[in-house]
């Protein structure tokens, strides 16, 4: 347990039977009457926020997320299977994956949280590699600053890319903003 005066960004509480982080918090002593602690909370499954008003005495229960490192090894049309260090396969549903997915090739490692031993998301590299397979040839005279096109890479997702980016080159994409970084050699 936790009282609500000890919350701290990052802070992983279990608050009306769903699994929150406190994303900010701000300690309030009005002029008349009792401190307060005012939230704002981000359901780490579902990614909404509620915003919520606490006595600073009120106790809710501490939620413990365990996160592990793994690799994404294959699709079977169905299920999403990822294997941790000691060769475990651990299959997870399109819901659990799909932020990920777009990012992520097999053997791609991966960040899978877990609350009570249950999986309920995937997180990818903060930056990966992938190679573009169609993107519109850059028109020869168009100079212009930051122009921009979309190409489409190796997993489906498409990109805004400069427009000497070509169809074949590896570029690297911040997947936090799916924006293109830069080409890799």
């Amino acid at each position: 347990m936790i009282s609500a005066g000890e919350f701290r960004k990052g802070t992983t509480i279990e608050y009306e039977g769903n699994i929150y982080v406190v994303v900010d918090f701000q300690h309030v002593k009005p002029g008349k009457g009792s401190a307060f602690v005012r939230t704002r909370l981000k359901n780490v499954i579902t990614g909404s926020v509620l915003e919520k008003t606490f006595n600073p005495t009120e106790k809710v229960e501490n939620a413990h997320i365990e996160t592990k490192k793994m690799t994404y090894s294959y699709n079977d049309g169905e299920l999403y299977y990822f294997m941790d260090e000691e060769f475990n396969l651990i299959p997870l549903n399109h819901d659990q994956v799909e932020d990920a997915l777009i990012y992520i090739k097999e053997n791609d490692p991966v960040t899978v949280r877990f609350y009570k031993g249950n999986a309920f998301s995937v997180e990818c590299e903060n930056f990966v590699e992938l190679k573009i397979i169609s993107a519109e040839p850059g028109v020869k005279g168009d100079t212009a600053t930051n122009v921009t096109k979309q190409a489409v890479v190796e997993t489906g997702a498409t990109i805004q890319v400069p427009i000497f980016v070509n169809e074949g080159e590896t570029i690297r994409i911040d997947t936090r903003t799916g924006e293109y970084m830069e080409r890799v050699k």
